[in-house]
């Protein structure tokens, strides 16, 4: 994309450590951006930089994304797709309650659901050689199907949420992808369906597409 000085721009990882898989925060951003059809450029960051007090300026915590758009600088990808779907139309409803609704879908996924998530998915990188680590891995994913199958009970047999697409399901559906690979979310069939749903968005393909470039360009040099 050109660098024309106005869009706004992004910070994303310069080597994924998910290597191409989406499942960086920066693809949530990208996401939004693709569904309320905002152009975006995105900066490269590296683990180096992300540590330096350039960066940090943007992130006090040094990790991605970042969105930079005139003189506003903003961190956490909740609060990004939060600012840009209050500017542009397409990510929450015109009508008050359900656009109340739909941000409080945004809080359920980041605060609620993705946090056992997160802990499952770390542990064999943090604990893993530890005695205790094959009996808690159980607990974990205990942790993470009590929140999936309340999530499961709500949706039902809903496309979405809370009528139609909202921020709320972009956030919610960027971390249940967190679980591919564990087979949890395949026990859910409306949830398997919802997340589906999700990926199959022309927008989802788009911010796909573009943060899988960064990977497969890296391969190809």
């Amino acid at each position: 994309m050109g660098h024309s000085g106005t869009l706004p721009v992004i910070t994303a990882f310069e080597a994924s450590p998910d290597e191409g898989q989406g499942l960086a925060r920066d693809m949530r951003v990208r996401w939004a951006l693709e569904e309320v059809g905002q152009p975006y450029d995105v900066r490269l960051v590296s683990f180096q930089a992300m540590k330096k007090p350039a960066h940090r300026a943007l992130h006090p915590f040094g990790q991605i994304p970042t969105y930079e758009e005139g003189d506003l600088a903003l961190f956490e990808s909740g609060a990004i797709i939060l600012h840009v779907a209050q500017r542009h139309a397409g990510l929450l409803p015109q009508d008050a309650n359900a656009r109340a609704r739909a941000i409080t879908w945004m809080f359920a996924a980041l605060n609620t659901v993705e946090p056992p998530i997160v802990e499952l998915e770390q542990a064999p990188y943090a604990e893993g050689d530890k005695p205790w680590h094959a009996q808690r891995m159980p607990l974990m994913e205990d942790r993470v199907r009590l929140r999936l199958d309340d999530l499961s009970a709500r949706l039902g047999d809903a496309h979405w949420l809370d009528g139609a697409f909202s921020a709320g399901d972009l956030m919610m559906v960027m971390v249940l992808r967190r679980l591919e690979g564990t087979g949890i979310v395949e026990d859910y069939p409306n949830l398997a369906a919802y997340v589906a749903r999700g990926q199959a968005r022309p927008a989802y393909r788009r911010a796909f597409d573009a943060q899988r470039a960064v990977f497969t360009g890296k391969k190809a040099e």
